[in-house]
């Protein structure tokens, strides 16, 4: 039983080295590849360092000018967007939204 313990732990040591080397190769074909790309692509070890450039954020949109105005508070409105809360408020105690048109 000794002997079959050995040829096991032998075999086990050869399986080992051999995926170390396996792991090298394929480790030493991808350097290659990356390289090649590289290479192709005109890439340099900082271009692969660099951290991308932030997405650029669309042009800010011009303010609009006010469309509604609530003359005791002085609050205005585009007319864009949600509805403010005094002009909900307004609109629902019965008052009109042309009321508050500039």
């Amino acid at each position: 039983m000794g002997d079959r313990l050995s040829d096991l732990l032998a075999r086990k040591a050869e399986l080992e080295r051999q995926i170390i080397e396996a792991q090298r190769e394929q480790k030493a074909e991808a350097i290659a590849r990356v390289r090649q790309l590289m290479n192709e692509h005109g890439l340099s070890l900082a271009d692969l360092s660099a951290r991308p450039a932030p997405p650029r954020k669309a042009a800010a949109a011009a303010k609009v000018p006010a469309k509604y105005r609530n003359k005791d508070t002085g609050e205005t409105w585009s007319g864009r967007g949600l509805q403010p809360k005094w002009l909900r408020n307004a609109l629902a105690a019965g008052r009109t939204i042309d009321e508050f048109a500039l």
